[in-house]
């Protein structure tokens, strides 16, 4: 009997299906993992290249920082107002965008009083005691504020600076300081109201959902500024306290009996130049009341002398002068802090901020605040020796944006111009903050 061979066809049309449809998968595999690591390789490609376009951008700001006129500095210098430099400039399939910042246009935390703290925005009395405590030398805590105890007990202990603070970043280390209060709704810094900082609690940050940015403390304080104690030639400032009445008349250039009115009348020490004039000042040597003085009479600086040599003089012996403020790029906020933070206050730091505006160089001697609607004499002499016009430290932040893979990269630095080449003070890069 003869046994029938079975049709074993099917059986192989179905395997060739499964090697096809195996095939297939293996193939789509392969094609999404290699899309994907050509993705990767070209995200990876766009981060290198958004590297080098935010150095670029730093650079660029450095450049123009040092070739910037140093007899004053304001918000109309090239550094500060250069779309063309630091708008949207294209630099190899990606754009960068640059800003730069005055430090000496914010408060120094390192020597900021408690009542110019709590002039700030959001401020608590709490907060600023314990900023306070942050920053001195003892273990004694203020009222409300906090010591080496507090931090030494929390679940993850950390020790009190109880010096400067190093970064003003380091004030998320304080008691009661919040990434909120630092940042504000600005938390990529580059002063702008971008979609996520204006969609309320849609996507961080947090905000009010209007069209106006509310700043963080980050705008207004800070741990860099100084001034180089010269005047705006460069030449080392005369001490007021020290120098004798031949060298007070023949660099300053005033008169011997002014020069020896200034030597007889520092026995304490002037506290600040602001000391060489008071209410009953005249407005100009020729209305002085000893306007015919010899040399062995005394006469008193009048105001227009005293606009003349403010910078020029000094009372301290220090190369570098910590914490004053540029009045010519300080805001707002930092003015009205300067100035006492009343309702006065605020209406003078409108006043000299429409003042700088219309001035092609800012104010070019703080004598100006002198010409000030509503600035006296007494708060003149209670800021003289916390403001200035120049300014050597400023921060740069690059942000760039790659043009196929939207890869992004941004750096902060802090540069001080006053060094050449112009020294790194802070570096940060990365993919965001």
């Amino acid at each position: 009997m003869i046994t029938p061979v079975r049709d074993n066809k099917g059986l192989i049309l179905i395997a060739v299906l499964w090697m096809v449809a195996v095939m297939t998968a293996i193939a789509a595999i392969v094609g999404q993992t290699s899309r994907l690591n050509l993705k990767m390789a070209v995200s990876a490609t766009d981060e290198v290249r958004c590297k080098w376009a935010c150095r670029a951008g730093t650079e660029s700001a450095i450049a123009i920082l040092a070739e910037d006129l140093r007899e004053s500095d304001c918000l109309l210098d090239t550094w500060s107002d250069s779309d063309e430099d630091f708008n949207d400039v294209v630099l190899e399939r990606c754009r960068y965008s640059v800003r730069v910042t005055d430090e000496a246009g914010k408060l120094n935390i390192n020597t900021v009083t408690k009542e110019q703290l709590m002039a700030l925005p959001y401020m608590e009395e709490s907060i600023a005691e314990a900023i306070l405590d942050w920053r001195d030398g003892d273990d004694e805590p203020q009222t409300q504020g906090a010591e080496a105890g507090y931090y030494e007990n929390l679940p993850v202990p950390y020790k009190i600076r109880n010096g400067p603070l190093r970064t003003i970043r380091e004030l998320l280390r304080v008691k009661g300081v919040t990434e909120e209060l630092l940042y504000g709704e600005d938390t990529n810094l580059n002063g702008q109201l971008d979609a996520n900082e204006k969609d309320r609690d849609l996507s961080p940050p947090l905000d009010n959902g209007d069209e106006v940015l509310d700043q963080g403390w980050i705008a207004f304080l800070t741990c860099y500024s100084y001034e180089k104690n010269v005047d705006a030639a460069g030449n080392k400032r005369v001490n007021i306290n020290q120098a004798d009445q031949k060298q007070l008349e023949s660099d300053l250039g005033i008169k011997t009996s002014q020069a020896k009115w200034i030597v007889d009348n520092r026995s304490g020490g002037y506290k600040s130049i602001a000391d060489l004039i008071n209410d009953k000042s005249p407005k100009s040597s020729e209305q002085s009341s000893s306007g015919g003085a010899g040399q062995n009479q005394s006469e008193p600086i009048d105001l227009q002398t005293f606009g003349q040599i403010a910078d020029k003089i000094t009372i301290s012996g220090e190369e570098k002068v910590l914490g004053k403020v540029n009045v010519n790029t300080a805001p707002k906020e930092v003015l009205v802090a300067l100035f006492g933070g009343d309702d006065s206050a605020e209406q003078l730091a409108h006043t000299v901020m429409a003042n700088r505006s219309s001035l092609m160089y800012g104010f070019q001697s703080i004598a100006e605040m002198l010409n000030q609607q509503s600035m006296t004499i007494a708060r003149f002499k209670a800021i003289a020796e916390q403001i200035t016009v120049r300014s050597d430290v400023f921060t740069i932040r690059c942000y760039a944006t790659a043009d196929t893979s939207g890869a992004r990269m941004q750096t902060e630095c802090v540069v001080d111009r006053s060094e050449t080449p112009c020294a790194i003070w802070y570096w940060y890069q990365g993919a965001n903050y």
